[in-house]
């Protein structure tokens, strides 16, 4: 797909300006953010994801509009995993909930110049060396697997070796500043919880984008369709977290459906040389997919709270 730069400015500059509102219209003082809140700015951020979708419908064809769609769907339903991994963070790192909009605001800039490096390497080995579609597919078949032997299962963050490494080289304090990432002990610059919890965030979303990005690139190998459904779908992360934290125990199926989804997209990359399943399929299969996997875990939660004993 030919695009030009003035494209890539104008998602950039979308993204910038959107993050600058966010911060700093909205949350420049820190406070807990309201289901009322979380849902408004998740509406906000779904409609100007399927709002570009369609401007790249209209501008680019309905083929990379639809390739788009599917690329955000998947990075989308991929990221409430990511929820389940932030509240296991925040509960390790004693991180209280005035503050978390914080860690995940810079938590999410991080993400996107990650992942655009991320991007930016994948589309590179695939069009150098084409045999790794083959190997990028069965690592999608892989963590599928991984994702249902390991359900409900979530390491220590506060263990993992980039946080153990941080702290054998940085100062810490256990005590909170507010907002601030660094603060002033005894005469010494130290680093605070929130710091540490930020550095858990980006190492979770380095190991999810192992996950995610090939599983758009499946879909499509554009630099520009990949990009930015990764970056609209993770703009919206903050918000979803902050309405759905409360509500994670009754997905419990949701992981059932993402490893399908994973595994189907990964057989998909795999058998592309053989036969190319049509986007449109691919984007029913998945929308399907994950819609069952929601609407069974809502139906056994219901089920769950009918038919448990009455508390005395």
């Amino acid at each position: 797909m030919d695009v030009s730069p003035a494209w890539w400015f104008a998602v950039v500059g979308v993204i910038l300006g959107m993050l600058a509102i966010d911060l700093l219209v909205f949350h420049r003082d820190a406070h807990e953010v309201s289901t009322r809140e979380a849902a408004a700015w998740t509406l906000v951020w779904i409609a100007l994801g399927l709002g570009f979708g369609a401007v790249v419908a209209w501008r680019f064809g309905l083929e990379p509009g639809t390739q788009y769609l599917t690329g955000y769907v998947i990075e989308k339903s991929l990221a409430v995993d990511n929820i389940f991994v932030f509240a296991v963070i925040f509960s390790a790192f004693s991180i209280p909930a005035r503050y978390q909009h914080r860690v995940l605001f810079w938590g999410v800039i991080g993400a996107l110049v990650l992942r655009a490096l991320f991007i930016a390497a994948g589309i590179a080995l695939i069009e150098q060396f084409h045999w790794m579609i083959f190997l990028l597919g069965a690592l999608l078949v892989v963590t599928a697997w991984r994702l249902l032997t390991r359900r409900g299962h979530h390491p220590d963050p506060s263990e993992n070796r980039a946080i153990r490494w941080m702290r054998r080289r940085v100062r810490m304090t256990d005590r909170l500043d507010g907002q601030r990432f660094l603060t002033v002990v005894d005469g010494k610059r130290v680093a605070t919880p929130l710091l540490a919890a930020l550095v858990a965030v980006e190492v979770a979303d380095v190991v999810f984008a192992v996950d995610s990005i090939p599983a758009v690139l499946a879909v499509t190998s554009d630099p520009f369709l990949v990009f930015s459904s990764n970056a609209f779908a993770i703009l919206g992360l903050r918000s979803m977290y902050f309405l759905l934290a409360n509500m994670l125990e009754r997905l419990e199926l949701l992981s059932v459906g993402l490893a399908v989804v994973l595994a189907f997209v990964g057989f998909k990359m795999m058998l592309s040389d053989v036969y190319e399943i049509p986007i449109v399929l691919s984007l029913g299969v998945i929308v399907v997919v994950l819609a069952i996997s929601v609407l069974a875990s809502l139906h056994r939660s219901a089920r769950r709270r009918t038919t448990a004993p009455p508390r005395s």
